[in-house]
């Protein structure tokens, strides 16, 4: 119980010399209060119903139209010992194993194989889940993107960065920015609740640390009223991905090879140029150096910075996969 009182030390999370009742004085409705925070898991959880909505009534029709067809499928043969062992190891059997399964089974190696094999396919998530997973994350990434450039493009730090820290930490906080950090905290929210069924891809594991990784971030910069520069690495992370999504709508569809490639390559662009350009000489930048010239340093900066890092890393992990994808493809024309 101690431990409580202790995670809100002022040290933590304000500059030297600031407090809580310091930050008291701006009134509560422009301030940003920690239980702020607990309107996120409700809006996950609406994000959650209304992707089921979405993806079953929205992307259907969209996916139609694009022509995405799932590939047709045989199905494995009903074996309860084959699906029992398939359950618990996920992965071919060694031969010891293998000559296990034949006697219980009664079924020859080549059969078996080829039951593993089917159920193995049986597993891959068909091209329209692919679909409706990639439509809803373009139609939240765009109205997160075209909601949050509105709202901070008249706004002094989106074109000055020290403006970012300018009489910082009693920086009022505008209702709009407000609501830019929750949805978007809650959609990460349900990103993470609906990790179990989402399609898994190889980056499987470093999209899960993105995400909680991208959690922290959001909500420790917007207790600590990191919310200018918050709003800004949003903004700056949604520019790229409303464009890898639907690339990869075009990419499930027929026909659409010249408009998948062309969106990939204009993603591929910004990405990199957002990504490994922008966000270390900017944004990291700013949070680092240029918000020494207001405070100085205290647990709090060094947090914010190490999650940035983090970001970061990813970063250069994802640049690695699309330079390598975007070497296939220009072999491939070439």
């Amino acid at each position: 119980m101690e431990m409580l009182p202790d995670l809100w030390k002022e040290d933590y999370w304000l500059p030297p010399g600031v407090t809580w009742r310091d930050m008291e004085q701006m009134g509560d409705s422009n301030r940003p209060r920690p239980l702020d925070l607990l309107i996120a898991l409700p809006l996950a959880l609406g994000f959650v119903a209304l992707r089921y909505m979405f993806e079953r009534f929205v992307a259907p029709p969209m996916a139609r139209c694009l022509g995405v067809k799932n590939r047709f499928q045989v199905t494995a043969a009903p074996s309860p010992n084959l699906e029992s062992f398939y359950i618990q190891n996920r992965r071919e059997p060694t031969q010891s194993e293998m000559e296990g399964l034949m006697l219980s089974c009664r079924k020859t190696q080549r059969q078996i194989e080829t039951w593993f094999k089917r159920r193995r396919s049986q597993d891959k998530p068909s091209k329209t889940k692919k679909f409706g997973e990639a439509a809803w994350r373009f139609f939240f990434y765009l109205t997160a993107f075209v909601a949050g450039l509105s709202c901070l493009v008249d706004k002094p730090w989106f074109w000055d960065l020290r403006e970012c820290w300018r009489q910082y930490p009693f920086q009022p906080m505008e209702r709009a920015h407000y609501w830019y950090y929750m949805l978007e905290l809650g959609f990460y929210g349900s990103l993470l609740l609906r990790i179990s069924v989402d399609v898994k891809r190889k980056d499987f594991k470093e999209q899960v640390v993105h995400h909680l990784a991208t959690i922290f971030l959001l909500s420790f910069s917007y207790c600590a009223n990191y919310i200018r520069i918050g709003t800004l690495v949003m903004l700056l992370h949604d520019s790229s991905d409303i464009l890898l999504e639907p690339a990869k709508m075009f990419n499930y569809g027929a026909g659409w090879r010249r408009s998948c490639d062309t969106l990939f390559v204009m993603f591929a662009v910004i990405f990199l140029v957002t990504r490994l350009v922008i966000f270390p000489s900017k944004i990291i930048h700013t949070t680092l150096v240029l918000s020494m010239e207001v405070f100085e340093p205290f647990a709090g900066y060094y947090f914010f910075n190490i999650l940035l890092m983090v970001l970061q890393g990813l970063h250069i992990f994802w640049a690695k996969l699309i330079l390598h994808m975007v070497y296939k493809f220009l072999k491939g024309k070439f």
